[in-house]
């Protein structure tokens, strides 16, 4: 079972800067996909951006230009570069990990963007 640990959440104002990080356990990480997901009140938890162990990227339309995912595989950690945030970014922000058909999940991290 991996082990994930996120850090890096908090208020901020809209426009604003953050950035999440993901400590992940095991000595297979670099095989590992690397994923942000989030969830908002009352809707159901949605993919924001991915990462493969080649460095391969995708992200979610409403943050594409505005996120980055990126991935340091000899620290084993993943992070997700937030910037311009809108309010409607605001969600509990969910580290995964998909190593061999299944899921690993971190406990989430809350981002709230408001003045």
């Amino acid at each position: 079972q991996v082990q994930l640990v996120e850090s890096g959440g908090g208020l901020v104002q809209p426009g604003g800067s953050l950035r999440l990080s993901c400590a992940a356990s095991g000595s297979l990480f670099s095989m590992y996909v690397m994923g942000w997901y989030r969830q908002q009140p009352g809707k159901q938890r949605e993919l924001v951006a991915s990462i493969i162990s080649r460095g391969v990227t995708t992200y979610a339309d409403s943050v594409k230009g505005r996120f980055t995912i990126s991935r340091d595989n000899a620290k084993n950690t993943v992070y997700l570069e937030m910037n311009s945030l809108k309010p409607e970014d605001t969600a509990v922000y969910y580290c995964n990990a998909y190593i061999f058909g299944h899921d690993c999940w971190g406990q989430g991290t809350q981002v709230t963007v408001s003045s």
